[in-house]
């Protein structure tokens, strides 16, 4: 009995891990996109410029709502790093959202 207890707070545990994992690759696509890609690599191979704000708003939305189910998902399992990821998905979403009013002040 404990054994399934043990495999299901592991299970519950990698999970959580799973979506932190997802939460910060799409923040860090976006971020890439946004500074990167869009801004010097598109314009040098001819492809157009400005179009940062019309892909990055909807990557921003997904990123947002990847962070806050990871953030969830580490407070509903009890994870043991739930403080420290927590901190750590509300600073990506606090810059996530500046971006994104950029973005939308781009875009009007």
């Amino acid at each position: 009995m404990s054994g399934t207890a043990a495999t299901t707070a592991a299970e519950l545990e990698e999970a959580s891990a799973r979506t932190l994992r997802f939460s910060i690759l799409i923040s860090a696509v976006r971020c890439t996109l946004a500074y990167v890609i869009l801004p010097f690599v598109a314009p040098a191979i001819g492809l157009a410029a400005g179009v940062g704000p019309a892909v990055g708003i909807p990557i921003a939305v997904v990123a947002l709502w990847a962070n806050v189910a990871s953030i969830r998902r580490h407070w509903h399992t009890g994870h043991r790093w739930k403080w420290p990821i927590s901190l750590l998905n509300a600073g990506i979403v606090v810059l996530l959202v500046i971006l994104l009013v950029l973005d939308v002040g781009q875009l009007l």
